[in-house]
């Protein structure tokens, strides 16, 4: 699977909403406002979360690490940051 480069969205500071399709049956990911996110987990125990993360992080060109979470931790619309370096 390729993921988009979403990597003119990199800026820091900058607010990403995400709407994110757990237990999907392909992980993908779809440009947009929101960014639409499918995963293949489950979502509990914050699975389908850090799956999102880590897709949404490979499309921006960052480190997972650099992505906050700012608001949707049960829910399917989420709201990350991106930190500074």
């Amino acid at each position: 699977m390729s993921v988009p480069d979403l990597s003119g969205r990199a800026v820091p500071g900058a607010l990403i909403s995400v709407r994110v399709t757990p237990n999907a049956r392909r992980a993908g990911l779809e440009p947009g406002d929101p960014v639409r996110i499918s995963v293949t987990v489950v979502p509990e125990d914050g699975k389908a979360t850090e799956a999102a993360r880590q897709m949404l992080a490979e499309a921006l060109g960052v480190a997972k690490s650099r992505l906050s979470l700012v608001r949707g931790t049960k829910s399917r619309d989420k709201l990350f940051r991106l930190d500074q370096s």
